[in-house]
């Protein structure tokens, strides 16, 4: 597998965490350089971490784990997503915005974005051209750029918008967490 396929993978992968970290920066009224490189770093961590347990666990429970990826995915996109939409309508004053930047937040979205990832990891072990390393390297690398740049454009928009802006990205989760589920139960 050439450089410029191992770039295109790394992209395709990062594309949830880039949606995702967009989100937070929806929910946030203002981010700091912290808040930017805390998301990039749990979601380019994760996003590198799981090809490279893929790759070393092996296609000993490929096709477990290809059995239920996706209903993790659409399970814990939604959940947050549907917490997102119910705090968008909250009469009360909303949290701390800082709080979403906290690592038990950040963790478990990067958890949820990244489980593609590892069964990525899978198919590297199948293949014997692979660079792991230099796969990892471009993975964490590409997510951890995205991921940054994306808490910045949410924040851009959601200090315009606010409760719509948040709204919106609860919806965006949810969404995406039912198209995954979709593609894999073969609907699209």
């Amino acid at each position: 597998m050439n450089f410029l396929e191992l770039i295109l993978i790394a992209v395709g992968l990062s594309m949830d965490a880039f949606a995702v970290s967009i989100c937070k920066g929806l929910s946030a009224e203002k981010v700091s350089p912290l808040n930017m490189t805390a998301c990039g770093a749990w979601f380019g961590g994760f996003q590198g971490l799981m090809p490279l347990l893929g790759y070393f666990v092996g296609s000993m429970f490929g096709d477990y784990i290809r059995a239920i990826d996706h209903w993790v995915v659409f399970i814990l996109l939604s959940l947050i997503g549907f917490n997102m939409i119910k705090e968008a309508y909250s009469p009360e004053q909303r949290e701390n915005k800082e709080d979403c930047f906290k690592a038990g937040n950040l963790s478990i979205m990067a958890i949820a974005t990244s489980i593609d990832a590892l069964a990525v990891g899978i198919t590297f072990a199948l293949l014997p051209s692979v660079n792991i390393w230099l796969a990892v390297g471009l993975i964490t690398f590409v997510t951890f750029c995205f991921s940054a740049v994306g808490v910045k454009l949410g924040s851009i928009f959601g200090a315009k918008y606010k409760s719509k802006a948040e709204l919106a990205g609860g919806i965006i989760l949810v969404f995406m967490g039912l198209k995954i589920l979709l593609e894999h139960l073969g609907v699209f």
